[in-house]
């Protein structure tokens, strides 16, 4: 799993590729634990996600919760087989999950 992160302000935007699996969100949940602390939007790009097991689930769980009480969290470009377990758990109708696209890294001419 690869973690890159972009700040701008009190927004971030957190680009994670690979599989999310109970090594990786561990990894994921200790990478972000204090780098949340001024974040009061967090976008979750799944773009390159491949795999998410139960551990990535609860790491996404947990975002939630601590950014309910923060701010929002959106989650965005996700695969068809990571939206399949997000629909099959029941987590996508308390995630908020969207298409769109960062324009800073997505130009079109």
């Amino acid at each position: 799993m690869e973690i890159r992160k972009v700040s701008e302000g009190a927004d971030m935007t957190i680009y994670i590729s690979g599989r999310l699996d109970a090594v990786t969100a561990f990894e994921l949940d200790k990478d972000l634990s204090a780098s949340l602390d001024a974040v009061e939007n967090l976008t979750i790009d799944l773009k390159d996600l491949e795999y998410i097991s139960s551990a990535g689930l609860r790491t996404l769980l947990k975002l939630q919760k601590r950014m309910d009480t923060q701010g929002s969290m959106k989650i965005c470009n996700v695969k068809k087989d990571v939206q399949d377990v997000l629909d099959m758990t029941g987590f996508s109708k308390f995630l908020t999950i969207t298409d769109e696209k960062k324009s800073q890294f997505y130009v079109s001419f």
